[in-house]
């Protein structure tokens, strides 16, 4: 058994992997080089789901990572970070609809809860969406599927951790990994301290690759950019995910929604300053649809705008658990670390750990690259 694991990053993955380990007994050291939930964590729409994800391997992990944040919520008293409230879904043209019709089937075929709505059935689980915006039927409801606050997930998780002696590194990137006889020895980090190491986790998110390259290994990654709105309060009921056709919304705490659809993630680009920013005819088409939806809305303004990165291996499924040809080093990166982090983490934290767990994670080998 690894008694000193170093886990490399404190987002989703990283808190959930090492709130995992100190559970299993080892002692940990998670290193970030900023502060936990800093980067995609704090910058996602963290949509809890398995809604027509192929193959059926990573069908069956999402949901499995959704019953793990049943549990969690379940066994921790005052729990405020997961909502199960379901997810609508419909589409304004044919093709939309076709594609909505397959993605349901699809769900159902293997047992996924799901179910058509028309209007007045839809209004009486959202009854202040604007019933003009709404076809008279063809509405998806898929009710196990939910969303996470992840800074509070992660937050107890990592707190959870360090009372039971993990060690967080704030502020300290790491700038190199010492590999010697087949397996990574130590950590170096830019403050020039040495973490010497029985085993290293890879949850670095969107530099996930950089972090494998110091170790000899090329993973390929297609990292995207997401854009994300949050409004100021407002008295409006709104209790679950929604996917209109002209936007994707959610509740985001103390009356605040988070509004977001793929069409303005291109809006984002480097200034010249080198900052992101988002040009603002793209928010205000975002904010103006959600308006349209919900008409309570229509006082609100904009508080915010972040941009969140979003990791994405070379071909759009998870990398998760040890490497062979570097048995000590391991993996957990995702797109969808939201829906998978306490379940795979908790795979991933097992396997560090030298326990075998080949049955659930086969399909998300590095070596498949």
């Amino acid at each position: 058994m690894a008694e000193h694991v170093v886990v490399i990053g404190a987002g989703v993955y990283g808190a959930a992997v090492t709130a995992a380990l100190t559970r299993r007994g080892a002692h940990v050291t998670v290193v970030d080089a900023a502060v936990p939930a800093g980067g995609t964590s704090g910058a996602t729409f963290s949509w809890t789901n398995s809604c027509g994800k192929q193959p059926r391997p990573y069908h069956d992990l999402s949901v499995a990572g959704m019953a793990a944040h049943r549990r969690l919520a379940a066994e921790v008293p005052l729990s405020d970070w997961y909502h199960e409230g379901g997810n609508l879904e419909w589409a304004d043209d044919e093709a939309g609809r076709a594609k909505l019709r397959r993605k349901v089937e699809g769900v159902l075929d293997y047992g996924y809860e799901a179910r058509w709505l028309t209007r007045a059935q839809a209004l009486r689980l959202e009854p202040d969406m604007n019933p003009a915006e709404l076809p008279d039927d063809g509405i998806a409801y898929f009710p196990q599927e939910g969303w996470i606050e992840p800074t509070r997930l992660i937050g107890h998780l990592l707190s959870t951790a360090v009372v039971a002696g993990a060690e967080l590194v704030r502020h300290d990137a790491v700038t190199g990994l010492e590999v010697a006889d087949g397996l990574v020895r130590s950590v170096h980090l830019v403050s020039g301290r040495k973490i010497v190491t029985d085993a290293v986790v890879n949850c670095a998110g969107p530099g996930t690759d950089r972090i494998a390259g110091l170790a000899g290994l090329a993973l390929p990654m297609r990292n995207t950019r997401g854009v994300l709105v949050y409004t100021s309060p407002a008295a409006v009921a709104v209790s679950r995910v929604v996917h209109a056709p002209g936007v994707h919304l959610r509740p985001d705490g103390g009356g605040r929604l988070l509004l977001h659809t793929h069409e303005i993630d291109g809006a984002a680009h480097l200034d010249d300053s080198g900052e992101i920013s988002v040009d603002q005819p793209a928010v205000d088409r975002v904010l103006a649809a959600g308006r349209a939806l919900y008409p309570g809305l229509r006082d609100v303004v904009v508080e915010s705008v972040r941009v969140g990165e979003r990791p994405i291996p070379g071909d759009g499924l998870p990398v998760l658990g040890r490497v062979v040809d570097l048995p000590n080093f391991h993996f957990a990166v995702s797109h969808s670390g939201a829906t998978l982090s306490v379940h795979a983490g908790d795979l991933v934290a097992a396997e560090a750990l030298g326990e075998n767990r080949d049955d659930a994670l086969a399909a998300f080998r590095f070596e498949r690259f």
